[in-house]
């Protein structure tokens, strides 16, 4: 059940950047929910062999390299799929950036909730 509640929480932080970023488009909750459920099985097995493979460039800009495999990851989700739309690696970054601080936030807020009931 929890994991369904993070599901739907993500998919509204989707939504939420697709909203905020121009360069980010997205034609509804239904390919938002898709988008995440792709978002999360590329961070989950993708991003760690990048990481991996990165890891001097990484330890050369102190993990500021870790920001460009996520914007290159999130721009690559964007290109996969029909209903999310990446324009470029800038827009990418700016909504991996995003996502993850909207993420963040809901799914810090629905735990504090859940904690408290």
């Amino acid at each position: 059940m929890q994991l369904l509640l993070i599901w739907m929480l993500n998919a509204l932080a989707l939504l939420a950047v697709g909203n905020l970023v121009p360069g980010i488009h997205l034609d509804g909750y239904g390919d938002a929910m898709i988008a995440a459920l792709l978002l999360g099985l590329v961070n989950a097995f993708i991003r760690p062999l990048f990481v991996l493979l990165t890891l001097p460039a990484t330890v050369l800009t102190l993990g500021l390299f870790i920001f460009v495999i996520n914007g290159l990851l999130f721009w690559f989700t964007g290109s996969i799929l029909r209903g999310f739309v990446v324009d470029g690696f800038w827009y990418g970054l700016a909504g991996a950036i995003l996502y993850s601080v909207f993420s963040w936030g809901l799914t810090s807020a629905a735990a504090q909730l859940m904690r408290k009931s």
